[in-house]
């Protein structure tokens, strides 16, 4: 085969412009997946709807070159890997639609398995998969591994849940399962394909031990080579395409949308957490669980090296610090939609365990707040296990599946194995054990020699025992190039050739995802392993799963919290090996796709099981080249009232501008202007001059010390919101109402809470003494609260003098919160929208906005649902691509919304942009709703 990736580039730019990449950079970074692969691509795409699929599959005819289809790229096997042409599908494929009952669910491959089941909460369903990913999986991902979980099973999975499916083959047909006509006009159109298909069939119907064998194999999990089962469980040639498609890995085409039967979500559940003093021991309950299945969902089996590595994680119960060496737990889950009904379900669980010796006494509960606890801790185990292990070393994970007679034989065997290899001090053992199905981690240094052949020996070694006991190689993980080699090796020659028969029948050129599923190189399991050289410590054990993916403003425009600790990796690694003129390349490209489109919210944090702070290669960054401005930080400080009038004394000209010109008109000559220079970008929500006169206010006995922040000093709202007073005014007259006096700290002009100079060290200590000094005396010592108007201000100061106890720093939410019982609220009739800002969710704070919305409305509280807009401060001025990427997904809010809530200003104006609509601060709705002083 002749590659010839600058004709496919050149002919795909030509329709995909600025979404096609070539650069080691980028190819490097959207290369990064969370395997222990890593392939770099030639080229990477990102396309936007099913026709430019289809142009680029036909370009990839013509030229030649292989094409791989990645949705999230959390799958662990390899299958997301890619030396070729890479395909995104991620951004723009968020279709959700259900049916009026919930019981048909029609989903975009972008979609994220959780936000599918959001969807379906409010019928009291879900998805049928629930892997332990799915808060980032995407449904691209989960149907092309045929990804289940902890629940689902082999009844609940993909495969048994798919209803229908929209694909788009390699040829560029599409073809969609649930409409008659395309079902039709693929039957007219591909009579070659389809005689391959019903050949298949035939071929598998007429062997009679070849049918047996397959049957057999798929009453457990089995995710090993594609779904034969496809074919002796189905007839008709649409249901056996919709199946076989279920774990085929993006070998055999791209899945735009599927439609899967929902399952019930029941109401109540309830869930135990048991010890045993083995493996054994806990093995053996297991066992006796499975008599059980009618009531217990599922159980989840974690050995002692898991219980050992989850201590310190929020959740956890004193038994797991108390464990002894060997004890092994598990988590089992009860559910039923009567409360009576589950209560019976745990009693009877209780009394078949009963004869089973534990290490300590049973915990059960069927209270969320304790069981997703410890839900936590097994959904965590992989990366947490990956975060602890020693440095430079590689993150090994399989799942196999016994039959459930032989599962106790199959933890002897990983157990066995561990010992033989090496493995046993850092290896964990868990899985989902109710149905046989057992994950391992083991974390080698593939750099040594030693555990390189320990590695490649026991992966060969587990693949012959586990086919010798008729179990599974690869459960629920999708073959991948993990298990590629060893197909065969469970299936059999015979079943082997209907496996390339199946490739050959959909991708006859072998284009789509080459060396996953079938792959003629039997070592293709130990090639391409990632890197792990020593980096920054705070970054060193990330395993790269993805996690922290979904939170990040800027992953739909430049990179991802993983791919800039990979890039952060690869450049590291090539100054250790003297490749320093390509390091420093990579280093200066860095800067915009790292650095300057980086919000440095840390939200990654907060979704990483490891708390993992990606931000801080960003803040380390502008730390390091801070001294470079300090001259101008430092004026800009220390003539901070200034500044201030000079920033107002811009807003009214750009005022002026917008009443002659048009505001639609400067938003684009701004955005243009910023395109090639540092010109802040102005859009129609840009705040007016803020002209009211502050004074101290005595509305009672009660003070609080108001530190209104430098930005809301200097803004007022836009022209375009329905209420112009500054926030100043506002929360005076809510305080007034609520009988408490308002005071400003002396010299309020000049004072900042300090997040702006926070990259000048210099600045940032004098002005947390300034600050320590005026905050006490104007508190009396402490004794009066401070309110600051801002969230991220709120939120670094209070992070910033957390050593100074005496100093009652809180947001103007808290506050609100505080005072709503003297405040006589008169809700309206309105339907709301409120923006959670980054800052607060940190603090554990994310609800009060909403929480304080709803006080105030007989109607609905939306949520615009994005962990961070991106305005960052001041990037929504001069990076205003970040905001404008991190916010799209705000043009499908509710039509009939006509004003929104927050309590950050900067954050308003981005989110009033994105949503068409206003966003104010949340005071400004409860002085609204709050008519007069209450008296009880």
């Amino acid at each position: 085969m002749k590659k010839d990736f600058v004709g496919f580039t050149k002919n795909v730019r030509n329709f995909m412009k600025d979404r096609v990449f070539d650069d080691y950079l980028r190819c490097f970074a959207y290369g990064t997946e969370a395997s222990c692969y890593h392939y770099i691509p030639k080229v990477v795409v990102f396309p936007q709807n099913e026709d430019e699929v289809v142009k680029i599959i036909k370009l990839a005819n013509k030229h030649e070159t292989p094409l791989s289809f990645r949705a999230a790229g959390s799958s662990l096997s390899g299958q997301a890997s890619c030396e070729d042409v890479l395909v995104v599908a991620n951004d723009n494929w968020k279709k959700i639609q259900t049916n009026e009952d919930g019981s048909v669910i029609r989903l975009g491959c972008g979609v994220i398995g959780q936000e599918a089941n959001n969807v379906l909460k409010d019928y009291s369903r879900k998805i049928g998969p629930d892997p332990a990913t799915i808060a980032t999986a995407l449904i691209g991902g989960i149907v092309n591994n045929n990804a289940s979980g902890m629940c689902c099973g082999v009844d609940e999975n993909s495969y048994k849940t798919i209803k229908s499916i929209r694909i788009i083959l390699s040829d560029g047909t599409i073809l969609d399962t649930s409409d008659e006509l395309s079902v039709a006009n693929f039957i007219k159109e591909k009579p070659n394909m389809i005689k391959d298909i019903l050949d298949i069939k035939d071929e598998i119907l007429k062997d009679a031990e070849l049918t047996e064998l397959i049957k057999r194999k798929y009453k457990i999990k089995n995710t090993t080579g594609y779904g034969l089962n496809s074919f002796v469980d189905f007839s008709e040639l649409k249901d056996i395409i919709n199946h076989i498609f279920v774990g085929s890995e993006g070998t055999l085409g791209f899945v735009s949308e599927v439609v899967y039967n929902s399952v019930i979500d029941e109401k109540y559940k309830a869930c135990g957490l048991l010890f045993y003093k083995s493996l054994t021991d806990a093995s053996k309950a297991i066992i006796a669980l499975t008599e059980l299945k009618d009531i217990v969902g599922a159980a989840e089996m974690m050995d002692y090296a898991c219980l050992k590595s989850v201590r310190g994680i929020d959740g956890v119960p004193k038994e797991v610090y108390e464990v002894e060496e060997g004890t092994t737990a598990i988590l089992l889950q009860t559910q039923s939609d009567f409360e009576d009904e589950l209560n019976t379900n745990v009693k009877t669980i209780k009394d078949a365990l009963g004869s089973y010796e534990m290490a300590f006494e049973p915990l059960y509960s069927s209270d969320p707040k304790v069981y997703d606890g410890w839900w936590k801790i097994r959904k965590g185990i992989l990366p947490i296990v990956a975060g602890r292990r020693k440095s430079k070393t590689s993150v090994i994970t399989e799942d196999l599946c016994f039959e459930i007679d032989k599962f106790c034989d199959g933890v002897e065997l990983i157990t066995n194995l561990f010992k033989k290899y090496g493995f046993s001090k850092n290896g964990v053992i868990f899985g989902h054990a109710l149905v046989g199905n057992l994950h391992f981690v083991i974390t080698p240094d593939l750099s040594n020699e030693k555990e390189f052949n320990n590695f490649k020996n026991l992966m060969e070694d587990m693949a012959n025992e586990v086919t010798k006991m008729n179990g599974s190689i690869k459960a629920e993980h999708g073959t991948g190039r993990m298990v590629a080699p060893f197909v065969e090796l469970e299936w059999g020659k015979k079943a082997y050739l209907i496996n390339k028969k199946i490739k050959n029948a959909f991708d006859p050129k072998a284009l789509l995802n080459p060396n996953v599923i079938i792959s003629y190189d039997k070592e293709i399991h130990i090639k391409n392993i990632k890197n792990m050289n020593e980096t920054e410590d705070y970054i060193n054990f990330c395993m790269e799963c993805g996690f922290c993916e979904k939170a990040c403003p800027s992953k739909f425009l430049t990179l991802t919290p993983r791919q800039r600790i990979a890039v952060t990796r690869e450049i590291d690694r090539l100054k250790s090996i003297g490749e320093t003129t390509k390091a420093d390349k990579l280093q200066k490209e860095y800067e915009y796709l790292g650095d300057e489109t980086c919000a440095a919210c840390s939200m990654c944090k907060i979704y990483c099981p490891l708390s993992i702070d990606t931000a801080q290669i960003a803040i380390n960054l502008r730390r390091k080249n801070s001294s470079k401005s300090f001259k101008i930080a430092n004026a800009i400080y220390e003539n901070m009232d200034k500044v201030i009038n000079l920033a107002k004394f811009g807003l009214s000209t750009a005022n002026l501008s917008y009443s002659l010109v048009g505001a639609k008109n400067i938003s684009a000559i701004t955005k243009k202007i910023n395109s090639f220079m540092p010109f802040p970008y102005a859009n129609e929500y840009l705040p007016l001059k803020n002209s009211y006169k502050r004074e101290n206010r005595n509305f009672g006995e009660k003070k609080v010390i108001y530190f209104t922040t430098c930005m809301n000093r200097g803004f007022a709202p836009s022209k375009l919101v329905f209420d112009k007073r500054s926030i100043q005014e506002v929360f005076e007259s809510v305080c007034k109402k609520a009988g408490v006096s308002v005071v400003y700290p002396e010299g309020i002009d000049k004072l900042c809470c300090g997040k702006s100079f926070m990259d000048y060290e210099e600045i940032r200590a004098k002005n947390k003494d300034l600050l320590k000094n005026i905050l006490l005396e104007a508190s009396e010592g402490g004794k009066h609260e401070i309110i600051l108007d801002h969230g991220a201000c709120s939120t670094y100061l209070i992070n910033e003098l957390k050593d100074e106890n005496q100093l009652k720093i809180v947001d103007m939410c808290e506050f609100l919160e505080e005072i709503m019982p003297k405040l006589k609220i008169k809700k309206i009739d309105e339907n709301l929208i409120v923006h959670k800002m980054c800052a607060m969710k940190k603090r554990g704070k994310g609800d009060l906005v909403e929480n304080l919305a709803k006080i105030c409305t007989t109607k609905n509280v939306y949520n615009t649902a994005i962990d961070c807009c991106g305005f960052a401060g001041n990037k929504g001025f001069f990076t205003p691509e970040l905001t404008l990427s991190a916010t799209k997904t705000l043009k499908f809010i509710p039509a009939n919304l006509k004003r929104g809530f927050s309590n950050s200003s900067t954050c308003e104006i981005g989110v009033s942009h994105s949503c068409g609509i206003p966003f104010m601060h949340i005071v400004y709705l409860i002085d609204e709703c709050s008519k007069e002083l209450y008296v009880s």
